[in-house]
């Protein structure tokens, strides 16, 4: 599937939702949460976690983590994480430099990259969580508006 017809997919699979504006956004919320988080290899199973507990839908949570966490975004997430946990934690730690962007890699290398690294990024994901609710919430009402004309 070429990348635009792809999009169009997701799209359109993005309007059909028929859960209320709030959930939607709510399930991008947490799905951006968990995605900006340090924690490759468990996204998918804290989503479905954490959409169970919280009753919100799983696909639009697992949107909103790709949207955020993605091969692209992933070394420029790491780095700045890594950066604010050292900067917080206060202490001298090596610069590190990652070739391969797996929470067992990284802590793999000790839990002095690892401590910082997950410091972070749980620190940095409501920065993106909770603005993704919001846009999230208006993008729904604006679509279905538009749809309803």
């Amino acid at each position: 599937m070429n990348p635009r017809r792809r999009l169009r997919y997701i799209y359109d699979h993005f309007i059909s939702l028929k859960a209320e504006p709030e959930r939607i956004a709510m399930s991008m919320a947490i799905g951006v949460y968990v995605g900006v988080t340090p924690t490759i290899p468990f996204q998918t199973i804290l989503i479905i976690i954490c959409t169970f507990f919280l009753g919100q839908n799983f696909t639009t949570a697992y949107l909103g983590s790709w949207l955020v966490m993605n091969p692209v975004t992933i070394p420029f997430f790491y780095v700045a994480q890594y950066s604010l946990g050292k900067l917080l934690i206060g202490t001298n730690l090596p610069q590190i430099v990652f070739t391969d962007y797996s929470i067992y890699t990284i802590m793999k290398t000790g839990w002095c990259v690892g401590y910082p690294l997950l410091i972070g990024g749980f620190l940095m994901a409501p920065f993106f969580a909770i603005p993704a609710y919001f846009i999230t919430y208006r993008a729904v009402i604006a679509i279905r508006e538009k749809h309803k004309k």
